[in-house]
C-alpha cells in the first residue's frame, strides 16, 4: 500500500510539473503557451510569415507557375517549423534592403531570405546558422603547373599565379592564404570569376564562389577545382556563414528554431548539396 502511495504521489508531482511548465520538455518540442510571445502570435493567427527572396542554392524560386513558390534548405526548414507549430507557411516578398528590417516592424516572424552572417546583422537578428558560402580555387585540368597539386595547401608554392578580381574579399584573403604566390588582380566584368586570365594562361588558378563551381565547370569543360568533386562544394576556404534570422528578443522561439534545425540537419545539408550537384 506504502509503495502504491508514493508511486501515485511521484504521477502527481509529474503531472504538476508538466502542467506549470516546470519539467524540461524536449528541444523540439512545440513550447507549450505562455513560453514564447512569438510562438503565441502565430498559433493564434494560424499562420508562419516568412520573409523571402530567392536565391540559389539556399532558396532558389520556382518561376514556373505551379508547385512550391521556393525549395531548397532555407525553405525546407520553413516548412518543418510551420508543420510542427501546425500552421500555414506564408510567404511575404522582401527585397535584400527589406530582408532584415521587417522583422523588427513584426511583419515577418522569421526571415528565410538567404543572409550571411555579419557582425553588424548580430547586432540586430539572431540567426539559425544552417549553410555557409565559401571560395574554391580553379585551373586548367592540364596546365602542368597544377599536375602534382592534389589539395589547396598544395597551390602555394613559387612559380604559380592566382587571378581575383581587384575591390572583392579574395584581394585581401589570398595574400595571406597563398604568401608564396604571384598576385594578379584585374578589373571585374561581371563573370563569376576571372575565367578569361586562366583560359589566356595569364594565370594558373583563381578564385570562385563554391555555390558558382558546378555551372562554370559545365559550361567551361578542362577544368579542375580545388578542393576536387564535392569537397568544393562543402569548401571551408574563406567560408562565411549564412542562416535565416529572427528579431532578437524572444529567446525561446529562437532556441525551439534551432533545436529543430539541430534536428533535421543532415537532411537540410543533403537537400543543398543535391541542389549543388544538379547544376553541374
Amino acid at each position: 500500500m506504502i509503495v502504491r502511495m508514493l508511486r501515485l504521489m511521484a504521477v502527481a508531482a509529474v503531472a504538476s510539473l508538466v502542467s506549470s511548465g516546470l519539467l524540461a520538455q524536449s528541444g523540439t518540442d512545440v513550447p507549450a503557451a505562455g513560453q514564447s510571445p512569438k510562438i503565441d502570435a502565430i498559433k493564434e493567427r494560424g499562420a508562419l510569415r516568412a520573409a523571402a527572396i530567392g536565391e540559389f542554392p539556399w532558396l532558389p524560386e520556382n518561376t514556373t507557375g505551379s508547385g512550391p513558390q521556393f525549395s531548397g534548405p532555407a525553405w525546407m526548414l520553413a516548412e518543418e517549423y510551420a508543420r510542427r507549430l501546425g500552421v500555414e507557411l506564408q510567404v511575404v516578398p522582401v527585397s535584400h534592403e527589406t530582408k532584415v528590417p521587417i522583422l523588427a516592424t513584426g511583419e515577418a516572424d522569421i526571415s528565410i531570405a538567404p543572409l550571411a552572417v555579419t557582425p553588424a546583422r548580430q547586432e540586430v537578428v539572431d540567426f539559425v546558422v544552417y549553410s555557409r558560402s565559401s571560395l574554391c580555387m580553379f585551373g586548367l585540368a592540364d596546365n602542368p603547373k597544377l599536375k602534382d597539386v592534389k589539395s589547396v595547401d598544395d597551390l602555394n608554392q613559387e612559380g604559380l599565379t592566382m587571378a581575383y578580381f581587384t575591390g572583392t574579399p579574395p584581394e585581401t584573403w589570398a595574400p595571406t592564404r597563398f604568401p608564396k604566390v604571384t598576385m594578379k588582380g584585374v578589373a571585374g566584368s561581371g563573370a563569376n570569376a576571372p575565367i578569361e586570365e586562366i583560359l589566356a594562361k595569364r594565370a594558373d588558378f583563381a578564385t570562385i564562389d563554391n555555390v558558382a563551381w558546378p555551372q562554370l565547370a559545365k559550361q567551361v569543360p578542362g577544368l579542375v577545382s580545388f578542393p576536387g568533386g564535392d569537397e568544393c562544394l562543402q569548401s571551408t576556404e574563406m567560408s562565411t556563414d549564412v542562416g535565416l534570422a529572427v528579431a532578437k528578443g524572444d529567446a525561446v522561439f529562437r532556441d525551439w528554431l534551432q533545436a529543430v534545425y539541430d534536428d533535421v540537419k543532415e537532411e537540410v545539408t543533403k537537400a543543398e548539396l543535391e541542389l549543388l550537384k544538379g547544376n553541374q
